[in-house]
């Protein structure tokens, strides 16, 4: 990973990116919004987040957040993880999506 991406204030907020592979439009469905809100609330109540502010994009999201316990790296290895298999799953499942590639 390049110097420009790593964390290296554990405790301080960041302004984190979070792109879908290929920049494929998979927000524009409200039930993949949901997913992620989701995982954002859990965070928020169980891993100590501090969620300044969000904007989810129809391929992207745009995150200021802080780790109450200065583990940011791992929460965001630990949402992208959680989040990524949850929609693949989701997708997959999903008889009437078309962008399963």
């Amino acid at each position: 990973m390049g110097e420009a991406y790593q964390v290296r204030d554990q405790e301080m907020p960041y302004f984190l990116t979070f792109q879908v592979v290929g920049w494929a439009d998979v927000f524009s469905r409200k039930v993949y919004r949901v997913i992620v809100l989701e995982n954002l609330t859990y965070s928020r109540k169980e891993k100590g987040l501090y969620l300044f502010g969000y904007v989810i994009m129809t391929n992207h999201i745009h995150l200021v957040v802080q780790q109450k316990d200065g583990k940011l790296s791992a929460w965001v290895r630990d949402f992208k993880k959680f989040t990524s298999k949850k929609l693949l799953a989701m997708i997959l499942e999903n008889q009437q999506e078309r962008r399963k590639e």
